[in-house]
């Protein structure tokens, strides 16, 4: 009997061991790995930035604005850009969890007027070959010299001006929502924005 208690405290000793061990490590390589995911992260948002937004030669990520809505658990990014100190534009990140495999989230590029210079991709996880697509030029094009006043960001099935990705219309209308999203940031906050520098 003496024997089996024995190898039982040794089994549970020494599963404790490898489980504290194993926790450590992870924690270890959890904090090696920390900043490089930041500078990486911040990397993607500047060329997101560059992409979306006219010539500039201000530093967008250092007049970051926080704009917290009730609707959204985040708050949203907006990067104004100033080119020798006159207002070209503002980079809005949108997002919509309504995409068909959650998380859709943009960075939308605005003129002054409001009209959309351009849109990046940051995040989506939607179906390869399908809601993928809409990082496609295809897609994106639609978008582009559109002011949302008089485009309805909305895809035509809903009775929008969108046209939807063939067999994606759900993570379609996450993006339009997204877009929409920092549409509505930009113009309700644009005093705010373009006296930032």
């Amino acid at each position: 009997m003496s024997k089996k208690e024995s190898t039982f405290l040794n089994m549970t000793v020494s599963l404790l061991l490898i489980t504290l061990i194993s926790g450590f490590a992870l924690g270890f390589v959890n904090d090696l790995t920390i900043e490089p995911k930041a500078k990486a992260k911040l990397e993607k948002k500047i060329n997101a930035i560059k992409q979306v937004l006219p010539e500039f030669n201000s530093n967008p990520v250092e007049d970051l604005i926080k704009v917290k809505l009730e609707t959204a658990t985040d708050s949203i990014e907006v990067y104004p850009a100033f080119s020798n100190g006159e207002f070209v534009g503002a980079a809005v990140t949108g997002f919509s969890e309504k995409g068909f495999s959650g998380l859709v989230k943009i960075m939308v590029g605005f003129n002054p007027d409001g009209s959309i210079k351009n849109i990046a991709v940051l995040e989506q996880k939607e179906t390869p070959g399908l809601g993928t697509k809409m990082k496609d030029e295809s897609f994106l094009q639609q978008f582009r010299d559109k002011n949302p006043k008089a485009y309805s960001l909305k895809v035509k099935k809903d009775g929008g001006d969108v046209d939807a990705l063939t067999g994606a219309t759900i993570s379609s209308r996450a993006f339009t929502e997204a877009t929409e999203m920092a549409y509505e940031v930009f113009i309700k906050n644009l005093d705010s924005i373009n006296k930032s520098e």
